[in-house]
């Protein structure tokens, strides 16, 4: 009876393995060992650069800056939606305008009834832009290069509608920093490498782009207006296909968030966003939850199938695994510009089972009202 159950270990080790190594080769090899293509010719496209932001005056005066004074020849304005702040963004943003005609502001007065969240404020957003590519992203974010708006617009072509972005965090000591990067580039190497796929399932809004027809064509975010979070990845699962998306990883491309402190604003900023992931689609979710189950599981049937089976083809199956692993993320972060990160990838990969766990809970968890 003990060796049918230790073969049953080694049969879903096995089992497991294999799963991981399918995302691995199929989907993040794409991120990793994507070739530079060069354009014949460049096109470049008036835009109207989005920003939402409630009581963030201390980061739109250290990053809006950097969003105004973008090296880009072309027209480009900058929409900042001051949603009912009670600081003084309000007269921050009035003595920026005066420098920089280019700003335009969008003052809220009033919340938005049955419209929790920041949806209805990037819609004011969408509705004031001047121009038909829009470009997103938040009051903690800032454009890692002067470029950053000429390489997301570059994507845009008449049959790519949407453009994804990636929104690191910056490098500060600790151990907390480390998990936050390291979450982040987990998170994109997944979104980004789907997409790759043609299967786009969500983008972030701290570096985001698309059409505004894509938008009102969509009806906006009307069909999940109820959901406090979600304006970036609900949107996206909707209205992304495999031929109107698509991706940019050119470093000048990146921005770059200043990350949460203490444990418990990072773990409640998790949470928030977690909670949206039950409105994918069928197939992401079942392609995520996949992913997420065989991760976690690795580990435990990996130690268990050495202790009970047989350590040796515990240990191959490791071994496999891990080779696949250390390559395609070390490939990964040098095009994310994650590197330092990768010396503790083992230690990381173990913290990820442990990750699943922790925020498990938020799936089943009922948003909160404010996207603050």
């Amino acid at each position: 009876m003990a060796n049918h159950w230790s073969e049953i270990l080694f049969v879903a080790c096995c089992a497991v393995a294999l799963i991981q190594l399918f995302y691995y080769i199929f989907f993040f090899a794409r991120l990793a060992f994507l070739r530079k293509s060069e354009k014949a010719y460049t096109q470049e496209h008036p835009v109207s650069v989005i920003i939402c932001a409630r009581d963030e005056a201390s980061n739109l005066n250290r990053n809006l800056p950097g969003t105004l004074l973008q090296s880009y020849k072309t027209s480009f304005e900058v929409i900042v939606v001051n949603d009912n702040s009670q600081d003084e963004s309000r007269y921050l943003l009035e003595g920026m305008h005066k420098e920089f005609r280019h700003l335009h502001v969008v003052e809220l007065k009033q919340e938005a009834m049955l419209i929790p969240g920041k949806k209805f404020p990037l819609s004011m957003g969408i509705k004031t832009a001047k121009h038909e590519i829009l470009l997103l992203t938040d009051a903690d974010c800032i454009p890692a290069t002067e470029n950053w708006i000429q390489k997301m617009q570059e994507a845009f072509t008449d049959d790519k509608e949407i453009v994804l972005g990636y929104g690191a965090y910056k490098k500060h000591k600790g151990i907390l920093n480390v998990l936050i990067r390291f979450e982040a580039f987990h998170t994109g190497l997944q979104y980004l490498s789907y997409a790759l796929a043609g299967i786009p399932y969500m983008g972030v809004g701290r570096n985001l782009a698309y059409k505004k027809d894509v938008f009102f064509r969509n009806k906006g975010f009307a069909s999940h207006n109820h959901i406090p979070s979600g304006d970036d990845d609900l949107f996206i699962n909707m209205a992304a296909t495999s031929t109107n998306t698509t991706v940019v990883l050119d470093k000048d491309s990146f921005t770059l968030s200043e990350p949460k402190k203490t444990w418990g604003s990072w773990y409640r900023q998790k949470n928030r966003h977690f909670t949206a992931g039950k409105f994918y689609k069928p197939l992401h979710r079942f392609l995520l939850g996949l992913y997420a189950l065989s991760h976690f599981l690795f580990w435990p049937l990996c130690i268990a199938t050495a202790l009970l089976y047989d350590w040796r083809y515990a240990t191959a199956i490791f071994s496999l695994r891990l080779v696949v692993q250390a390559v395609i993320w070390k490939k990964s972060m040098d095009r994310l510009d994650e590197s330092n990160l990768w010396p503790w990838f083992i230690l990381l990969d173990i913290w990820t089972s442990f990750y699943y766990l922790i925020f498990m809970p938020a799936l089943w968890k009922s948003p909160k009202a404010s996207w603050k």
